[in-house]
């Protein structure tokens, strides 16, 4: 997954409002978002060359989602990122102490940025942010924030410009929340200039192409827009749109259901 944009505790009807795209080559095969059947608490899509997931929830509200860090000159992890979340959503471990544990091996891994939560709280930890590993995870304050390919609310244009239509959807929303909208906004095609976008180590052309929130190239691109909405009352809904090739719209689902009692 490459972004997300979220308000955490900001509605007041919905405390965790997640838009997110997943973007990745079109050949990688991909398992849409369901219940699994091999682990029936987990909603999630799933990757099915390495088994990982990008962003997910279980019936108990154990939540998960992962980005990249674009860092073309590291040497590459010897295990899959994706599956970082898949451990935490089916394990009991709270958020804090999972990101303990995971800090001991999290150089195992290329660069990511993790959010985890449960009901006690949300977290975020990155294995690139240059800070002592037992210094990285962080509880997450109320709020509006973006995550791409960088640290968390790193001010690239699509971040920018994310949070800002994160922002005015919630202006304009009602008590009841459209994730068709959500869905809209993360179609948002925009280029920056040039002048704004980061230098990443991957050259200008690949800079524009990845610079939009919604992602369109040869053998590249948006494979999914997830809207993930938790309400005050416990009630999940998932809303997917999966894509194929020059963004033309394929697969497409929604799914609601009511989190366990505690």
């Amino acid at each position: 997954m490459c972004l997300i944009l979220f308000a955490y505790q900001v509605h007041a009807s919905y405390p965790l409002i997640v838009a997110a795209n997943r973007d990745e080559n079109f050949s990688r095969p991909t398992r849409m978002a369901q219940f699994w059947p091999e682990h029936p608490s987990i909603l999630a899509g799933k990757d099915l060359q390495a088994g990982g997931l990008w962003l997910g929830i279980t019936r108990s509200g154990r939540f998960a989602a992962l980005t990249n860090y674009r860092d073309p000159a590291a040497k590459p992890g010897n295990i899959s990122r994706g599956l970082i979340g898949k451990e935490f959503l089916l394990g009991e471990q709270s958020p804090d102490r999972f990101l303990h544990t995971l800090t001991k091996n999290s150089d195992d891994y290329s660069g990511f940025n993790l959010l985890i939560g449960d009901n006690n709280g949300l977290f975020y930890y990155s294995n690139r942010d240059g800070s002592n590993a037992s210094k990285r995870q962080s509880r997450l304050e109320p709020g509006v924030y973006g995550l791409s390919n960088h640290l968390i609310n790193t001010p690239w244009p699509k971040i920018t410009r994310g949070k800002q239509l994160l922002q005015k959807y919630l202006e304009n929303s009602s008590k009841d929340l459209d994730t068709d909208a959500l869905i809209a906004l993360l179609q948002d095609k925009t280029v920056p200039p040039d002048d704004a976008l980061p230098d990443t180590g991957i050259g200008l052309d690949y800079e524009r192409i990845l610079s939009p929130l919604f992602i369109q190239a040869p053998f590249y691109g948006t494979r999914s827009s997830s809207a993930l909405t938790l309400s005050a009352q416990g009630k999940v809904r998932f809303h997917e749109q999966c894509y194929g090739e020059k963004g033309v719209k394929a697969d497409h689902s929604v799914m609601e259901f009511q989190l366990e009692a505690q």
